[in-house]
C-alpha cells in the first residue's frame, strides 16, 4: 500500500530528515519517499495512515487532510 500525504511547516533538508525519522519509526512503514518543494511525504507499506499522521504532527509538522 502506498499513501500520499501533503505535509506543511518543511521548510529545509533538516525538516525532511526529521520527518522521515518520524515516519520510518512507525510499524509497518517499508519506505519513505520525501518531496520538500512539493510538500509531500510518500510512504510505502502496511501502516496506519492514522500512525503516520500522528509520527508526522509529533514532530512538529502539520498533515493536510
Amino acid at each position: 500500500m502506498s499513501m500520499t500525504l501533503d505535509v506543511e511547516g518543511m521548510s529545509c533538508q533538516h525538516c525532511v530528515a526529521n520527518v522521515k525519522k518520524a515516519v520510518e519509526a512507525v510499524a509497518g512503514v517499508n519506505s519513505v519517499e520525501v518531496d520538500l518543494e512539493a510538500g509531500k511525504v510518500t510512504v510505502d507499506g502496511s501502516a496506519d495512515a492514522e500512525a503516520v499522521k500522528a509520527a508526522i504532527t509529533g514532530a512538529g509538522y502539520s498533515v493536510k487532510s
